[in-house]
């Protein structure tokens, strides 16, 4: 455990019970969301991949620029 995270749970588990209860639902929670965060991107990444190799073919068939916001027109 980083020195960071055990200073964190030190001063946690100085609260009263409810707090800590809170705050581990909270820890919890977060490490849950990461965990499926990181399985979505990880099973999306032959789509991303199609999409970027379509956007390429594209841009080589039309011969499309970059966008660029300074040739936008105003008004």
């Amino acid at each position: 455990m980083n020195a960071l995270l055990e200073k964190a749970l030190q001063r946690v588990a100085s609260l009263p019970e409810e707090a800590q209860e809170a705050i581990a639902s909270l820890i919890l929670d977060e490490i849950e969301d990461e965990r499926l965060w990181d399985a979505q991107f990880a099973g999306s990444q032959d789509q991303i991949g199609d999409l970027v190799r379509r956007a390429r073919a594209e841009v080589a068939e039309r011969g499309d620029l970059p966008f660029d916001p300074s040739d936008r027109p105003t008004g």
